[in-house]
């Protein structure tokens, strides 16, 4: 699994910004590639272009049209996905601004327990944070601890 988090360029300084704690987590425990790029209107990031080309990509967006993914079933996923790594208000505007991540399959989670994550408001309902739909991800590609590794490493950044 390849995971490529989009970040909004205000995120890189956030101190609550989750996105950070995945790839960390990522690079550290698992066999699986995790890259952070920022965000540009104007001028897409070319290893993110060259990463679509190269593999296959899936975009985990809740879009009206999305591929809902259940934990309860082996999902059939591409081997690239990437996350938008923001606010819900900055990741529509990274989607609706961003031709590239528009033309990928949307993925969504449908089983997912509530977000644990309080650290910002205006969350959208039923919305993960970043981490959270990296831990996701790592449950469907059947690697239990490194999702559990995932959200004590959540619990910590609130404590």
């Amino acid at each position: 699994m390849i995971i490529t988090l989009l970040t909004h360029p205000h995120e890189f300084s956030k101190t609550t910004n989750t996105g950070r704690l995945a790839c960390t987590r990522l690079t550290i425990q698992a066999a699986t590639a995790c890259y952070r790029v920022p965000w540009q209107r104007k001028q897409p990031n070319q290893d993110l272009l060259a990463r679509l080309k190269k593999h296959s990509s899936g975009l985990m967006y809740p879009s009206p049209d999305a591929i809902k993914l259940s934990t309860k079933a082996s999902p059939s996923l591409p081997e690239h996905i990437v996350i938008i790594d923001s606010t819900w208000q900055q990741a529509r505007k990274i989607y609706n601004h961003s031709p590239y991540i528009q033309e990928l399959p949307c993925y969504a989670l449908t089983d997912t327990e509530a977000s644990r994550f309080t650290m910002r408001r205006n969350q959208l309902e039923g919305g993960l944070c970043t981490l959270e739909t990296v831990a996701a991800l790592a449950k469907l590609n059947n690697l239990p601890q490194l999702a559990e590794s995932l959200y004590r490493d959540l619990d910590q950044l609130q404590s």
